[in-house]
C-alpha cells in the first residue's frame, strides 16, 4: 500500500488520481445517436439492396469480411458487420473491428495542419524550408537517367499548400517520372526511423515537376506534413494527434499501433497470389497484426481505426469541425478544406477521375454526371490502399464508410472486384428525401 505524507503530497495524490479519472472518460469509446432510416430520409427496405450486395461480396468466393455505416444528420441509421475478420473465415466480422486505414491517415493529417494555420502558427503559402532545413533551393530533374541526372532549380519554392494538394511535384507514378522515381527509392525515405529522419532524406529527392504545374498523388507530401506539424507545434505527431484530435472527439480505437490486449480485434489483411488464391498480405503488421504500420509515425498511412471511430471524425467534418462540443476547427476551415484547389490546373483535376478535384485532405466532386455514379457535387472523402473507404456530402448531410482488409493487385486478373463504386450507389439509392 503507498503512503503519502499530509498536506501537499496527499492534495498531488488526489489531483492526480482526478486527472487519470477524467483521462479514462475522455478516451472511452462513445457512438453517435443512433435513429431509423426512414426517420432521417431513407428507406430501410431499400438498405436491403446494400445487405444484400455486401452479404454476396463477403461470400466464400469474396472478401472474407468488411463493416459498413451510413449517418444521416448526424445519427447512424445503418451500421453492419458482414462475414469473417480472418482469412480462415472463423472468427465473425464485428463491428468494433480495428483495421489499417493507410491512406485515410492523409485526411487526419490534414485536419492537423488546418488547427496549426487557425492558431497562426502555419500559413498555407508558408515555404516548407521555413519548417524544415534542406528545403529552401528544390530542384527538378531535368532529363538524363538515374545514374545522370541533369537537375535545374524549381521555378517556384514548394509550400505548405502544395504538399496539403499534391501539386508540390515529387514523383508520383506518373508518366515520364520513372527516372526520378528511381532518385527517390535509392535515397529511401521510407527507410527512416523517425519523421525527421524522412524529411533528411527527402531535402535530398529532386521534384519531377515545378511545384504547383500538376496534381501527382504521393504520400511523401503527407509525410513531411506531419514532421512540419512536429516542428510547428513543438510535439511528437503521434502526441500531436492523440492529444488534439483522438482523445477530444472519443476515438479510442485510432492510433499508430494496437494495444496487445485488443490485438484480436484487428482484421487479417489480405491478398490474391499469381494463382488468384486469397492470402495473407506480406508486412510485420499482417503477420503480427496490431504492430506499426511504418518504423516511423506515418501521417501518410500509419493509422488503425474503427468504423466507429473514424464515423466520429468525419462527422465532425460534417458539421463544420465540432463534435459533441469539442470544436477542432473553424466552420470556415472546413470549408476550405472541401472546396477544390486544383483550380490553378487545366483541367483542375485529379490523375485518377476526370470529374474528381482535390481538396485539402480528400477528393471533391466537381462533376456528378462525368463521374458516372450517385452522389453530389461538393462531396468529399478518400480510401486506403487495404480498400477502406469514406464519403462525407454535405448537401445530403450523410457520412457513408465502408471497411474491407484487401490489398488488390493490377498485375492479377482473378483479384476481387473493387466494390466502392457499387456501395456508394446503394447507400445514395435509399434516399428517399
Amino acid at each position: 500500500m503507498i503512503g503519502f505524507r499530509r498536506g501537499r503530497d496527499w492534495t498531488g495524490a488526489v489531483a492526480v488520481i482526478l486527472l487519470c479519472l477524467a483521462s479514462a472518460r475522455m478516451t472511452e469509446a462513445a457512438v453517435l445517436p443512433e435513429a431509423t432510416p426512414e426517420s432521417q430520409g431513407l428507406s430501410a427496405v431499400r438498405l436491403q439492396r446494400l445487405h444484400e450486395y455486401m452479404r454476396k461480396a463477403t461470400d466464400a468466393e469474396g472478401y472474407p469480411g468488411g463493416v459498413s455505416l451510413v449517418m444521416r444528420n448526424g445519427r447512424i441509421v445503418d451500421w453492419q458487420a458482414y462475414g469473417y475478420r480472418d482469412i480462415a473465415r472463423h472468427d465473425a466480422m464485428r463491428k468494433d473491428t480495428i483495421f489499417r486505414i493507410y491512406s485515410m491517415t492523409k485526411t487526419v493529417t490534414s485536419v492537423a495542419v488546418m488547427m496549426l494555420v487557425e492558431e497562426g502558427k502555419i500559413t498555407l503559402e508558408d515555404p516548407v524550408s521555413r519548417y524544415l532545413p534542406g528545403f529552401s533551393t528544390p530542384q527538378v530533374f531535368a532529363g538524363g537517367n538515374a545514374d545522370a541526372p541533369r537537375l535545374r532549380p524549381a521555378a517556384r519554392p514548394i509550400t505548405i499548400h502544395a504538399l496539403l494538394t499534391h501539386t508540390a511535384g515529387y514523383p508520383a507514378s506518373l508518366k515520364g517520372d520513372e527516372e526520378a522515381v528511381k532518385l527517390m527509392e535509392r535515397t529511401d525515405p521510407h527507410g527512416a526511423s523517425d519523421l525527421r529522419g524522412f524529411a533528411e532524406r527527402m531535402s535530398r529527392v529532386p521534384l519531377a515537376a515545378d511545384p504547383g504545374t500538376r496534381f501527382g498523388y504521393d504520400g511523401a507530401s503527407t509525410e513531411l506534413l506531419a514532421r512540419v506539424v512536429e516542428v510547428a507545434s513543438g510535439e511528437s505527431f503521434e502526441a500531436f494527434l492523440r492529444q488534439r484530435i483522438f482523445d477530444p472527439l472519443r476515438m479510442p480505437d485510432t492510433d499508430f499501433s494496437v494495444p496487445v490486449s485488443q490485438r484480436m480485434r484487428v482484421v487479417d489483411i489480405t491478398t490474391m497470389d499469381k494463382n488468384g488464391k486469397l492470402t495473407i498480405a506480406d508486412g510485420a503488421s499482417a503477420a503480427h497484426p496490431g504492430e506499426p504500420l511504418n518504423a516511423y509515425t506515418s501521417g501518410a498511412g500509419g493509422l488503425y481505426s474503427t468504423a466507429g471511430d473514424y464515423a466520429r471524425f468525419a462527422q465532425m467534418l460534417l458539421n463544420g469541425g465540432t463534435l459533441d462540443g469539442q470544436t477542432l476547427l473553424g466552420r470556415k476551415t472546413v470549408e476550405l478544406m472541401m472546396q477544390n484547389h486544383l483550380t490553378m490546373l487545366n483541367p483542375p483535376v485529379t490523375q485518377f477521375s476526370d470529374a474528381e478535384g482535390f481538396g485539402i485532405g480528400g477528393y471533391v466532386v466537381i462533376d456528378v454526371a462525368k463521374r458516372g455514379q450517385l452522389g453530389s457535387l461538393g462531396q468529399y472523402g478518400w480510401t486506403g490502399a487495404a480498400s477502406t473507404y469514406y464519403t462525407i456530402d454535405p448537401k445530403e448531410h450523410l457520412v457513408a464508410i465502408l471497411m474491407l482488409q484487401h490489398l488488390p493487385r493490377d498485375d492479377v486478373p482473378k483479384d476481387l472486384p473493387r466494390i466502392s463504386r457499387n456501395f456508394y450507389n446503394l447507400v445514395y439509392q435509399a434516399l428517399l428525401r
